[in-house]
């Protein structure tokens, strides 16, 4: 992230490097913004920071100083993630016990994030926050367990008062929920937490109890679709061909664990209205830092840019030396963007793939077209004050001279081997 002392002039000094042209007048989707998941693992290792660096840490992420890498957007767990230190929902009762009418609700469990939001929005108040559930209270399910299992039908009109309360209660602590999605990753029971759902049922508790409860109660955050990996794009098509379902749906979002950065351009060409959200992406404890960056860059950022998305998001924003804390049977290997042991933090790759676009693509900025050119890959934006930005990778093993064309002008660049670098003018 070191700004170069050289200052790159445009001109018409012919060159036969390869060329990527940017044409501000095609216009394509505006940006939402880059982040994390604030899980509530991230917000326990944050919180336990003295009160000074924990302030100089969140300024640092989430502030607009020049040091700050502005990160814009939010993802939060609705109950437990995989990556809590305990398996909880805001509705948990003992075993053989029920509450429809959700008298035991209560927010309570989740404090540690509430409160880490709250810092995090005196820094950033206009932040974006998505929250989602990795699973619905146990007792609302087949099996009358977290860990896999269905939303049991007599329970949906519950679960869909669960979300509303739910939005109410982050209100009243001061914290919007911009979207949720019904299901964290619907096709995988295996974690801990987690639910099965399959697309018709997501799209008969969205038209009959979440979408009409939202109505009912006024709250205008949006509900966002699917939320897991893009080899199934059918998922999302069979529930925006749903008149009735889709009439509530703002859009859809992916992770990228199987199939294909495409898929949301599929998504998007079937319903161009919808918008396309990238919601989760994890780097791994044994990861290599320069093949991290490089896929991530390539498909994570770029990828989801160039098809259609409006926000980019990595995993796990922090957590211990040992990658906790997580539930019994979550995630051992997910690296957070940060490291936070005693009396140090470590800033690993995710920390630097999402620095490179959140740094200088503000909320608003919108993709602007430009072209990929052999191991060259990239996106552009215009931002609101005018400024183009050009994010490019070097997927190569090699250096690479190359040509940014902008009205007939190019200036040009060299990147080393696997590298990025972003460009402003």
């Amino acid at each position: 992230l070191r700004k170069e002392t050289t200052v790159l002039a445009f001109g018409t000094t012919a060159n036969s490097y390869p060329v990527i042209r940017v044409d501000s007048t095609q216009k394509f989707q505006s940006v939402d913004g880059f982040g994390y998941t604030l899980t509530q693992g991230s917000a326990v290792v944050i919180n336990q920071l003295p009160a000074t660096q924990r302030t100089t840490l969140l300024n640092e992420i989430f502030g607009n100083a020049e040091n700050s890498i502005r990160v814009n957007y939010l993802r939060i767990g609705i109950g437990a993630t995989d990556l809590s230190g305990t398996v909880f929902s805001y509705n948990d009762m003992p075993a053989g016990q029920t509450d429809p009418t959700l008298g035991n609700f209560s927010i309570a469990a989740d404090q540690a994030v509430i409160n880490l939001l709250k810092e995090i929005l005196l820094i950033n108040p206009s932040i974006k926050i998505m929250a989602c559930p990795w699973s619905a209270p146990a007792w609302m399910k087949d099996n009358g367990n977290t860990i896999g299992g269905s939303l049991l039908p007599t329970y949906y009109a519950a679960y869909a008062q669960y979300f509303v309360k739910y939005i109410q209660a982050m209100q009243t602590e001061g914290i919007r929920i911009e979207a949720i999605t019904p299901q964290n990753e619907p096709l995988n029971p295996a974690n801990n937490p987690s639910l099965y759902m399959t697309a018709a049922q997501q799209a008969a508790f969205i038209k009959n109890n979440l979408g009409p409860a939202f109505s009912t109660a006024g709250i205008t955050t949006k509900i966002v679709i699917y939320d897991h990996n893009c080899d199934r794009s059918d998922y999302p098509l069979e529930i925006l061909n749903d008149n009735a379902a889709s009439t509530y749906v703002d859009g859809s979002a992916f992770h990228l664990y199987a199939g294909d950065i495409s898929a949301l351009s599929t998504v998007h060409a079937a319903f161009p209205s919808k918008n396309i959200y990238f919601t989760e992406q994890y780097t791994a404890s044994n990861g290599d830092f320069e093949g991290d960056l490089r896929w991530h860059l390539k498909n994570v950022i770029i990828g989801s840019m160039r098809n259609w998305s409006g926000n980019a998001l990595e995993w796990n924003l922090a957590n211990d030396p040992s990658f906790g804390p997580h539930t019994p049977g979550g995630c051992t290997t997910c690296q957070g963007a940060l490291t936070i042991g005693a009396g140090y933090i470590t800033k690993n790759v995710a920390w630097y793939i999402i620095a490179q676009a959140a740094s200088f693509i503000p909320s608003g900025s919108v993709r602007i077209a430009s072209d990929n050119n052999g191991s060259l890959y990239s996106v552009a934006f215009l931002r609101a004050d005018g400024k183009k930005v050009l994010i490019v990778l070097n997927d190569s093993n090699a250096a690479q001279p190359f040509n940014i064309s902008y009205k007939g002008k190019w200036v040009t660049p060299t990147l080393p081997a696997g590298s990025v670098s972003t460009y402003i003018w």
